[in-house]
């Protein structure tokens, strides 16, 4: 399994899931809206700009791939956030279908995560208003439309609840449906680990048609 399509590769997540991709000697196909944001250069790298909430564009990028990765977000200062990650996250789970490509991995919320018993996160009262609305469509697409998909082998990695620039300790704990919290009660991890961890979940598959997650 080595080619790869990135979505969303410019990003916060998606950029540390590519510079991990690629020092792992994968071919990556980032998929991006504004090429010029992406300033590594690699021999094993290729740039495609692509609108995906695009059936077709979505289809043409992910032809002849091992997998995808999608790391898609519409922004969260997006007033739109709601309803466009759902739409274009249905969108992207089509046009992979279409190119035939098995493997797909979600750069999924922390929303949907167990905090306590029958308690979500995102239900806690403990998110910001500010970005609920983004929190919320992630957990709602994978609660109701992802969990429901049969033809992909899917996952849909939640990170820690705190997830910010760090290092790359490669020590960290994963679960699947429970936050995972330290000691002392915080939820946290780097996004180099969760990147790490993402492309050990490519190389050797351990989560089919499932959500896991990630912590110290």
């Amino acid at each position: 399994m080595k080619n790869v399509v990135l979505i969303g590769a410019s990003g916060f997540v998606g950029s540390a899931i590519l510079k991990e991709a690629l020092n792992r000697g994968f071919h990556v196909t980032a998929v991006v809206r504004n090429p010029e944001k992406i300033k590594i250069e690699d021999e094993n790298l290729t740039v495609k700009k692509a609108d995906v909430s695009s059936l077709e564009e979505v289809y043409e990028v992910c032809k002849g791939a091992d997998a995808v990765i999608s790391a898609f977000n519409p922004g969260w200062s997006n007033p739109n956030i709601y309803k466009e990650t759902i739409e274009v996250y249905l969108t992207i789970i089509d046009g992979v279908k279409k190119a035939e490509v098995e493997r797909f991995l979600m750069v999924g919320g922390a929303g949907s995560l167990f905090i306590a018993p029958g308690v979500r996160l995102m239900d806690s009262g403990e998110v910001p208003e500010a970005i609920l609305p983004g929190v919320k469509a992630l957990a709602e697409f994978y609660l109701d439309f992802l969990k429901k998909e049969k033809e992909v082998d899917w996952v849909f990695f939640s990170p820690a609840a705190d997830m910010a620039p760090g290092v790359r300790t490669g020590r960290y704990r994963l679960g699947k449906d429970d936050m995972i919290v330290d000691k002392v009660g915080n939820s946290h991890i780097s996004v180099e680990d969760y990147a790490a961890a993402m492309i050990d979940e490519l190389e050797k598959p351990a989560h089919h048609r499932e959500r896991f997650t990630i912590g110290y």
